[in-house]
């Protein structure tokens, strides 16, 4: 079997043709108004629940990766997706708190988003670090009891 490199496949230029008409950061600020920037039931890597996470605004979705998919059922593609993962990031330059960071990162988290073939959200993954000065997460309480 030979192995096949598509580092300079034309695949990469039509995939940067296909994504150029559509406004990418307005669908990462949309996705995130459309939610009032907030993120209802969140697990994070730790398994531990929060009920909500906001994230204090402004922030600013920076595109970190695109990629295109398709589902096959049967050796048949079945549907098509786009996949979008951006850089959440706060937007120190206007936010009127000043707001700093211990170690100076503005660093938010990811938002990864997928999208069907006629640009509506069909999933949605959030990565959010839950310490960031930028973000206010509101755990659930410890449910257990004592014996």
């Amino acid at each position: 079997m030979n192995a096949v490199t598509l580092t300079n496949h034309k695949i990469w230029d039509e995939l940067a043709k296909i994504l150029a008409p559509i406004d990418i950061n307005h669908l990462a600020t949309q996705h995130l108004e459309s939610c009032n920037y907030k993120i209802r039931g969140y697990w994070d890597s730790n398994n531990k629940f929060y009920e909500e996470i906001a994230f204090i605004h402004p922030i600013c979705a920076e595109l970190i990766g695109r990629s295109l998919g398709t589902n096959i059922i049967n050796n048949h593609p079945t549907s098509h997706w786009i996949k979008l993962k951006f850089l959440l990031k706060a937007d120190l330059s206007a936010s009127e708190n000043n707001l700093v960071s211990d170690d100076g990162d503005d660093e938010i988290g990811e938002l990864t988003l997928i999208l069907d073939t006629n640009q509506k959200v069909i999933d949605e993954n959030w990565l959010i670090d839950v310490e960031s000065p930028f973000v206010v997460a509101k755990s659930q309480p410890d449910l257990q009891h004592s014996a």
